[in-house]
């Protein structure tokens, strides 16, 4: 019988402080390879293998499905499964994920090819344009919560509060949704920043959760291009993060009216897209 891996992993340290050492057990995040497979019927077909921290895996399929758009709601989902073919290694069927539609045709998909070899890292490479994502269906963003600065600054510590992986390993990113009072509404962990975000939209798809349009995304590393078009297709409009956003993160808000925060830290934060969604004390509004 196979073990199925957890989010955190024992390991042997020889610790070095100044001139003295001490031999002790250290827990890591865990990183596993998943491969995602499409089943609709007789067909099967893999979409991507990603490294990931193990847990939360059928929200991480899910949410991945729904940000390329394969999937627009939980009723076009009939089953998601680990692998039991009897010519998979036990150890590997934690590793493998079937996510079975309703209908009884695969999808044309010509667009997940890039998709089969993606890491934790960078996330999927190759990405398509911004032009392709009008193409693909998606469009911008009206409306959307209004947040105070004030609650702004309260979520990296919230986030870091709720980070029950991080705590013990402090090597995995966390993705958190929140009411625009700074409530939290729920928060997944992975040692990819993009896997995190998969699994917190895949939480929402799969418990009836959708529409997110009044929820705020904060992430707690840096905000590249792939966490806007995860969010954008998951119809979050207001994204903060704790460390930078890339230039193309940056395009894809002001193209899509999005609202872009970056470098949330303490009492600061940069607005690169959307200020009209961020609401500042008019005692510290500052004209330039």
């Amino acid at each position: 019988m196979s073990m199925r891996p957890g989010s955190t992993t024992r390991a042997r340290v020889r610790q070095i402080s100044g001139g003295e050492e001490l031999i002790r057990r250290d827990s890591l995040a865990t990183e596993e390879p998943l491969e995602l497979r499409l089943v609709a019927g007789v067909q099967k077909r893999t979409l991507a293998v990603t490294m990931r921290t193990p847990g939360n895996d059928f929200e991480l399929a899910a949410g991945f499905l729904h940000g390329e758009s394969v999937v627009t709601s939980q009723d076009e989902i009939a089953q998601i499964s680990y692998c039991t073919d009897p010519g998979i290694d036990a150890e590997q069927r934690y590793n493998i994920v079937n996510v079975a539609l309703r209908s009884g045709t695969l999808p044309e998909l010509p667009g997940l090819e890039r998709h089969f070899a993606t890491s934790s890292a960078c996330g999927v490479c190759g990405k398509a344009s911004l032009d392709a994502l009008k193409l693909n269906g998606c469009s911008a963003l009206d409306g959307g919560p209004v947040i105070d600065t004030e609650t702004l600054y309260g979520l990296p510590d919230a986030i870091r509060a709720a980070q029950g992986v991080f705590e013990s390993t402090g090597g995995l990113h966390a993705a958190a949704l929140f009411t625009p009072a700074g409530e939290l509404v729920a928060l997944r962990e992975d040692i990819g920043r993009h896997n995190a975000v998969d699994k917190l939209v895949g939480w929402a798809l799969l418990n009836g959760h959708f529409p997110l349009s009044d929820n705020v995304l904060m992430v707690s590393g840096r905000a590249g291009y792939e966490i806007l078009q995860k969010a954008l297709a998951a119809g979050i409009a207001v994204v903060a993060a704790v460390s930078a956003p890339s230039s193309l993160a940056v395009a894809l808000a002001n193209d899509f009216h999005l609202t872009l925060v970056g470098f949330l830290r303490g009492r600061r934060c940069n607005v690169y897209a959307g200020e009209e969604r961020i609401r500042l004390p008019l005692s510290t509004a500052t004209p330039v």
